[in-house]
């Protein structure tokens, strides 16, 4: 074997950096285990000692922060870890009765209301139905007459044609999405979450949020709901900002000490306005250096407590402060008063928010943190915000802007080019005029969006026009983000809430127990089988398999990927799938032993004349994993993340790592043997007639599919709650003697017929309804669930209370259409990006079209079993599930179907005369091939069985699908692609 050396530096590197990469798991779950005994189950209490524990050193010798070992953990997802899954919506109909400033035309407003109904049937965008809408409804209408207002008039005129009304249009929308991407992505660093994911759908108006461990699911619905705010404030400097804080301080003081001693309070007032700013600048400089000081003197637990207690606001917020040309430290000029660690900002909150600090502030200031931390830090500055006007507000709101784009300055550097409407610009004209007055003292205006401050530029001149350049120490990224954020006032497109996933804690924990268990015992069962039928050839599978996980889950780690419960599935699938390259290579072997050769030569031949068909089959597998990634979302994508990367770390054990160990054992002369006695003839001489037979396979496929395509038609399949649109809840009744019927009858008649009612596991029952399922108001889901709990409780036998529903899922039809068709395309994509790659390594458009017969003929199979038996088997769901299982069905039939192809090929070629019948030649090939896709298929489906079993009521539906996909799988790579092959193929074969 050459390169073992290369192979064997590279296999230690890489194990060193997956133990490096596993290690920040275990530090913060010893962290978070140390909250938790401290804590003794008061959740407050567990969020208080990781926020104080979050910058300190917590890994071993490296030194590592608690907060940089979890943002590099492995990462759960919600499944796993419960929270919420959020699909959003940008309501584009609002934005385009804004871009027409409300326009009262009826052709206009009944296209909108058309085109609304549209999206729920149609895969096209919003904008080009309604555009289609328009023209049916007003044939000679002409659009620009409609959208040339004066706020758009300098993108559109008033004679434009309505395909460039219609371009217009969708550059509008785009940006409207873009900007809700932006405004959301900074609400949801709002919740405090380790491992969010946001995720804007390409050439649609949705967003995908998921949120893991979120337990305020209101305040979740709330925020993300809310309307974009955007403010330009004028601000105080920190010279002023510093008399407040240093008051504050002091008040805080004083009540701590009051506390402690239990006196009187005290209570000090100031205003700003009345101060004298010399007197209180060299106060502040004197305390500064005082606390600088003492912080420095000593760092001790005590040292640190009594610099709490005589300055409660200083010691967790830092005054901006330079070194001037004497060395004596200085207040730092501009509108940045304060900066604080972001474990620290919620206590600075709580004191700004309290009653006598904010009975002690002047009616004129308000305090907003920055958008994001410093760069590179963990550190937020705090801006001191001028409130003005008879309002007491901002100097001017964010519906003056008319355009914002981000572009370069004269020198390269980026920018944002900002237009205001003519009322804007005067008043920005007024306001710049005031803050560069003073050319000494420039002021800054603040730009604020939903209470966070995004970019406080210094004013240089005035600017009239209401043309301005923002610029700055800027990133081309930081330019887009603001040019999106100045148009949230312009764009009002709200985004809603269209379907949401809400799984509670404790079903997250069953899905990971359930998911472990499974892992465990899958890879047990596998690794005895292989022992059992390999002898000590075997223990080298389980060597390569063990390593194999090792590997998979340290790259995981490394990538950031999320960690899914339809991931865990592709774990446990991957025990079977990995161990197949062994499988391919301990046939070859024994196929060499009985040709004579010695077992070194044998084993490098067999190594050798496997290769070809190990590449082949994980390519095809390869292929799957990519297009469910770039087609899927959330699970889906998490499924595939894990199914390419296991392939990878697959073949490096299977080929590199397994070679390295039979190298190994031989230089110690050790006896290797590939067989027990039971197993060392088993399939060896099987001469089964498949291709004889192949009619009977076409006419049995046939019928089942036939049979199934008319009850598809007849009687549909069972759609999950993906697909239907609805609203699903689980319940753990405490009256465990509860049935399926008992529950319907008890619903049926407050939410109407229609509910879909069925066991969910051993005590849990699902309850689907379609109750005010187009309701979108944000008081609809406790409606439901209200009238849901009341309509149960009416019967002994149903009783129940909010605490017993574990979990819930909201998705309208919108959301579910657009599911089945992408679902379908995808499914048809994968058939034809696989069926091309085995054109392609075959070089026969026989072996490409038996290719594509038998993956449609195995995706049909297991749909004709879902619609057939849907009322006979109760977890037959058509869901996102499903669709990766299809997919994964569809890898592995192409895995099975080029390993007997390759064989094929090779029979062809090298094993007969050109006199001798294909049809024999073939039929030897596969019962040549049977035993490896035997072992293959037991192994898999030994997986699939524990899966089945041990995975959880989550995994149920899954495993099941996999399980008879496998199955067909199996028997469509015997019996029914290569007959195709036969047929297709008379006069090319020979």
């Amino acid at each position: 074997m050459q390169g073992k050396g290369v192979i064997k530096f590279f296999a230690v590197i890489l194990t060193i950096v997956c133990i490096y990469q596993l290690s920040f798991t275990w530090v913060t779950h010893k962290v978070e285990k140390d909250a938790e005994v401290y804590a003794k189950g008061d959740t407050a209490k567990v969020k208080a000692y990781l926020d104080s524990v979050a910058e300190l050193p917590a890994y071993p010798i490296l030194g590592h922060t608690y907060q940089y070992c979890l943002e590099r953990e492995l990462a759960l997802g919600l499944d796993l870890k419960g929270g919420m899954n959020v699909t959003m919506q940008i309501s584009l109909a609002e934005l385009v009765k804004a871009l027409s400033n409300n326009n009262p035309d009826p052709a206009f407003n009944q296209a909108l209301v058309n085109a609304n109904a549209d999206t729920k049937t149609s895969q096209s965008d919003y904008i080009t139905l309604f555009v289609n809408e328009y023209e049916k409804l007003n044939p000679n209408g002409k659009l620009a007459s409609i959208f040339s207002t004066k706020d758009n008039q300098a993108h559109l005129k008033y004679n434009a044609s309505n395909s460039e009304v219609e371009k217009y249009l969708k550059d509008e929308a785009d940006v409207a999405v873009k900007q809700s991407y932006t405004v959301l992505n900074t609400r949801i660093d709002q919740f405090g979450v380790t491992q969010p994911n946001i995720q804007l759908e390409e050439n649609t108006n949705r967003i995908l949020i998921e949120l893991p461990g979120v337990k305020d699911q209101d305040r979740v619905r709330k925020l993300l709901q809310g309307s974009a705010k955007l403010e330009f404030y004028q601000t105080f400097e920190s010279q002023d900002a510093y008399t407040i804080f240093s008051n504050i301080d002091n008040l805080l003081a004083a009540k701590s000490k009051a506390a402690v001693k239990d006196s009187s309070k005290i209570a000090i007032t100031t205003d700003a306005a009345k101060k004298d700013t010399t007197t209180t600048k060299k106060g502040a400089l004197a305390l500064l250096n005082k606390v600088e000081k003492n912080a420095a003197k000593d760092t001790s637990l005590g040292a640190k407590s009594k610099l709490n207690a005589a300055h409660p606001l200083f010691s967790i917020l830092q005054i901006p402060t330079y070194q001037d040309q004497t060395g004596q430290q200085q207040l730092r000029p501009g509108p940045v008063v304060g900066w604080s660690l972001v474990k620290d900002t919620a206590k600075v909150n709580t004191y700004l928010h309290s009653a006598d600090v904010k009975a002690s502030l002047p009616r004129n200031i308000k305090f907003a943190w920055g958008v994001k931390p410093m760069e590179k830090t963990k550190i937020f500055e705090l801006y001191a915000l001028k409130l003005t006007g008879a309002e007491n507000g901002p100097v001017l709101g964010g519906d003056v802007i008319n355009d914002a784009q981000n572009d370069v300055d004269q020198k390269g550097s980026p920018e944002v080019r900002m237009v205001m409407n003519s009322q804007g610009a005067e008043k920005w004209r007024a306001v710049t005029a005031e803050a560069s007055a003073d050319k000494q003292h420039l002021k800054s205006i603040a730009i604020v969006l939903d209470d966070n401050v995004y970019s406080a530029p210094v004013v240089q001149n005035e600017i009239a026009g209401g043309v301005s350049s923002i610029s700055g120490n800027f990133k081309v990224e930081d330019t887009k983000d603001l040019a999106n954020v100045l148009k949230a006032g312009r764009l009002p497109a709200p985004a809603r809430i269209i379907g949401e996933d809400v799984v509670g804690p404790s079903l997250g924990q069953e899905s990971i127990n359930a998911g472990l268990l499974s892992c465990l015992m899958g890879l047990l069962v596998v690794l005895v089988f292989m022992v059992a039928y390999y002898n000590r050839a075997g223990t080298v599978a389980v060597v390569a398999v063990i390593i194999n996980v090792f590997f998979l889950m340290g790259v995981l780690t490394s990538l950031r990927a999320v960690l899914t419960l339809p991931g865990v599935a592709g774990i446990v699938l991957l025990f079977g799938m990995s161990v197949d390259a062994n499988v391919l290579i301990y046939e070859r072997v024994r196929e060499e032993l009985a040709l004579g050769k010695s077992i070194r030569i044998a084993i490098s031949d067999g190594f050798k004349h496997a290769l070809s068909s190990i590449l082949d089959s994980n390519i095809s597998t390869f292929l799957t994993g990519v297009i469910l990634f770039v087609f899927g979302s959330g699970p889906i994508q998490g499924f595939a993340t894990t199914l390419m990367i296991g392939i990878i770390t697959s073949l490096f054990c299977s080929l590199l790592i397994s070679r390295l160990i039979f190298e190994w054992m031989l230089e110690k002369g050790w006896d290797i043997k590939f067989s027990n006695p039971w197993s060392s003839h088993t399939f060896k001489n099987a001469n089964f007639a498949f291709v004889k037979n192949r009619f009977r396979f076409y006419i049995f496929s046939g019928t089942f599919i036939v049979a199934g395509i008319i009850s598809m038609f007849v009687q549909n399949f069972n759609y999950g709650v993906d697909f239907q649109g609805g609203r699903t809840y689980i319940i753990a009744f405490p009256n465990k003697t509860v049935t399926d019927n008992d529950v319907r009858l008890a619903i049926e008649g407050e939410l109407g017929r229609g509910n879909e009612v069925k066991t969910y596991g051993a005590s849990k029952i699902s309850i689907t309804t379609n109750y005010l399922i187009d309701d979108n108001s944000t008081s609809a889901d406790a409606k439901v669930k209200s009238t849901l709990i009341s309509a149960l409780n009416k019967k002994a036998v149903t009783q129940l209370t909010e605490k017993d529903i574990l979990g819930s899922q909201k998705v309208q039809a919108t959301v579910a259409d657009g599911l089945k068709k992408s679902a379908v395309w995808t499914v048809i994509f994968a058939i034809l990006v696989i069926s091309a790659y085995i054109l392609i390594r075959f070089r026969r458009w026989q072996y490409s079209l038996a290719a594509m017969i038998a993956t449609a003929h195995d995706a049909l199979m297991v749909l004709s079993f879902y619609s057939l038996f849907k009322n006979l088997i109760p977890f037959l769901d058509i869901d996102q599930a499903f669709v990766a299982a299809i997919l994964t069905v569809i890898g592995y039939s192409i895995n099975d179907t080029v390993v007997v192809f390759d064989r094929i090929r090779e029979f062809l070629k090298l094993h007969h005369a050109k006199t001798d019948d294909p049809k024999e030649v073939i039929n030897n090939a596969i019962n040549n091939t049977l035993s490896r896709t035997i072992i293959t298929a037991l192994t898999v489906l030994f997986v699939l069985v524990i899966l089945f079993i041990f995975g959880g009521d989550v995994l149920r539906g899954f495993s099941f699908s996999l399980l008879i996909g496998v199955c067909f799988g199996t028997y469509s790579s015997i019996c029914i692609a290569t007959p195709v092959i036969i047929d297709f193929g008379k006069n090319d074969l020979k």
